[in-house]
């Protein structure tokens, strides 16, 4: 466990892997779990089973989370409560494949996001191996047909998922400056704190009488939700920016189109066919284009 908490590579592929799954399992409960209720329960469930491993760890740190609150609030604001309400708000009116398409931007706004906040630009190698990614997303958004991908449109769904990846995209960028605390520490704050963002939202949802539909289906994607894409998925891909950085680690949310599409095959029976293994070629190779140092840059 030692060695696997310092080689970013592997802990960078549950993130995508996860949250692949956080977007199918969104999209199948919309009708039994309201958006605002699943994003409430999701991370109270996550915070239920981070709190005892990190209650030791946390009571050493509650001095510093006091002294850098204001960033703590603003992480959980924009990486907990904001981005995973807009996701289950979104998947309510487009589907899962377009969801997780869409998040295939997050490198890119993580990109302009340390750009605006610290004047931070990718070099030419990560640059390059965004470029090579980004067009191995394309062909799998466009089924491999040019008319394909510029006849894509955007709809109301669309749009909040498109939201909800440059909300995470700052949540990743701004990660740079969270608390010098231990990890179990900073994720049981921003946990605690995201849910309490939520609550009044969710309190006005449950207002307009949208409540949880209760059923084995929509209590085990609560349960899903929560230990997977919420309490493993954010240890490791917060280990993982600390290790890499944010641009280095965002480029690894590409995979979450090679997972999807394993996925849909596997669970959907959905068809493989050639756009599929040449879009998650150039995304791999992307990926270690982007993940290799760049000269300048470690000499």
């Amino acid at each position: 466990m030692h060695r696997l908490w310092r080689t970013a590579w592997l802990l960078m592929l549950a993130p995508p892997l996860f949250w692949s799954g956080n977007f199918i399992t969104g999209r199948a409960v919309r009708d039994a779990v309201p958006p605002i209720a699943l994003a409430f329960w999701r991370w109270t469930g996550a915070l239920a089973i981070a709190l005892p491993l990190a209650w030791p760890h946390l009571r050493r740190d509650l001095p510093a989370l006091r002294q850098h609150w204001v960033v703590t609030v603003v992480l959980s604001a924009t990486g907990v409560a904001a981005f995973n309400a807009m996701v289950y708000t979104g998947l309510h009116s487009t589907t899962a494949l377009n969801g997780v398409l869409l998040q295939s931007a997050t490198p890119l706004f993580i990109l302009l996001w340390a750009a605006v906040l610290f004047g931070t630009w990718p070099v030419p190698r990560e640059a390059a191996g965004i470029a090579i990614s980004m067009v191995g997303v394309a062909i799998i958004a466009g089924e491999g047909s040019l008319d394909r991908l510029v006849s894509l449109t955007l709809n109301a769904g669309d749009l909040w998922v498109l939201g909800a990846v440059a909300s995470y995209a700052f949540y990743t960028a701004l990660l740079r400056r969270r608390p010098p605390v231990h990890p179990l520490s900073f994720l049981v704050a921003s946990f605690a704190l995201g849910i309490l963002v939520l609550l009044p939202f969710y309190v006005w949802e449950i207002s307009l009488g949208r409540t949880i539909v209760p059923g084995v289906g929509a209590f085990s994607a609560m349960a899903y939700v929560a230990v997977f894409p919420s309490f493993l998925a954010y240890l490791a891909y917060n280990r993982g920016v600390e290790l890499i950085g944010p641009a280095r680690a965002g480029q690894y949310i590409h995979l979450m189109q090679v997972f999807g599409t394993v996925l849909a095959v596997g669970l959907l029976g959905e068809r493989f066919r050639l756009f599929h293994a040449v879009g998650i070629a150039l995304i791999g190779v992307g990926l270690l284009l982007a993940q290799r140092r760049d000269r300048q840059r470690s000499g």
